[in-house]
């Protein structure tokens, strides 16, 4: 075979894992929420926020919590290096792209959910001129809304 020839094959291949598939994408982007979590700080912040609710205080109960939140910190960073390494392959069966920790999308402690970023693109009303939304969703602790009602 010519060069031209396996040059051009080896793209379709690598074309045919990147697009198209809705399973493939799907965990890959999981693999990447759950790759970035110490930056995210969910399950830390979740976990100590659960043991400072349900356990005692004189217990130790925040400290168990900041220890589970790191052991589960880096659960979800392993699930999601994983992930994002075997996307294009299937966990089990045919068509199987489930999460394989669970649960798959990221969390956050129970007192904070967030909401849409606060920017032009995904804000239905900018054309009036004002927008709503999370200033800074992804830093910790943050907590400011615009126009939160």
């Amino acid at each position: 075979m010519s060069k031209k020839v396996l040059h051009f094959l080896s793209m379709i291949i690598v074309c045919g894992f990147f697009a198209g598939c809705a399973g493939p994408e799907q965990k890959f982007s999981r693999g990447l929420n759950n790759f970035v979590e110490f930056a995210r700080m969910g399950e830390l912040e979740r976990s100590m926020e659960q043991a400072a609710i349900f356990d005692s205080p004189g217990h130790g109960g925040i400290t168990d919590g900041f220890f589970h939140g790191v052991n589960r910190s880096f659960e979800r960073t392993g699930a999601g290096l994983y992930e994002m390494v075997t996307f294009p392959i299937p966990n089990g069966a045919y068509g199987d792209y489930r999460p394989i920790f669970h649960p798959g999308d990221p969390v956050y402690p129970d007192s904070y959910k967030p909401d849409w970023i606060a920017e032009g693109m995904l804000s239905p009303d900018t054309a009036l001129g004002f927008a709503g939304g999370d200033v800074a969703p992804y830093i910790p602790g943050s907590r400011f809304r615009i126009f939160d009602n």
